[in-house]
């Protein structure tokens, strides 16, 4: 499968089961096609949330881990201790074999998060939200799952911002003087095939 029609197929998906569907099939080759097109988002991600997290050794949780990318970016900028999520077991065994991970979880990140408030000091999602694979909502469950002075690193897409409504749901984080605004920046995503993305992080009052 190519990269090309990976997005297609992306953008045609809605729902848990379609979209478990497709990250099982693209596991296999996810990691050479991405890396293929210079995905950088989790460089990017893990740079900024380094910037603002207190404590690099306190439990975080990378939300969509996928195959491990973001947890091996993580790991560079000093995170010790993360934990991974992913609506596809295939993608989670190969986060396994990476050997980054305490420990995997298979979950549907759109559905009421399966761990308890607190248990994580912060929270990335990286490359995860995409317009009929998760709803808004997610941001709100998310950010209520972490403590007073968590920290929240997530990218958007250009064509998740224009088409998915994630924007609406950040604002109205901000808006409510529930969460701090404490980092925006549009760049490269996957610079192969001219795709950008916003990396934003927030940080809970």
């Amino acid at each position: 499968m190519t990269e090309q029609t990976f997005w297609q197929l992306a953008r045609e998906t809605e729902g848990p089961a379609a979209t478990e569907d497709l990250w099982t099939r693209w596991a296999e080759v996810y990691d050479a096609e991405m890396q293929g097109f210079g995905y950088c988002g989790p460089e990017r991600c893990a740079a900024a949330l380094a910037q603002f997290a207190e404590d690099k050794s306190a439990p975080l949780i990378d939300i969509g881990c996928g195959t491990g990318l973001s947890a091996a970016a993580l790991k560079a900028e000093g995170f010790t201790t993360i934990d991974g999520i992913d609506i596809s077991q295939a993608m989670l065994d190969r986060a396994a074999a990476t050997g980054l991970y305490r420990n995997l979880m298979l979950g549907d990140i759109g559905e009421p998060l399966p761990w308890e408030p607190g248990t994580y000091a912060n929270a990335a999602a990286i490359g995860t939200f995409f317009p009929g694979h998760m709803p808004g909502t997610a941001i709100d469950a998310i950010m209520a799952g972490l403590p007073a002075g968590g920290c929240f690193v997530f990218t958007l897409s250009d064509y998740a911002i224009a088409h998915g409504g994630f924007e609406g749901r950040l604002r109205e984080q901000i808006d409510t003087g529930y969460a701090d605004f404490l980092f925006k920046e549009q760049g490269d995503q996957l610079p192969g095939i001219g795709m950008k993305s916003t990396v934003y992080v927030l940080r809970r009052r």
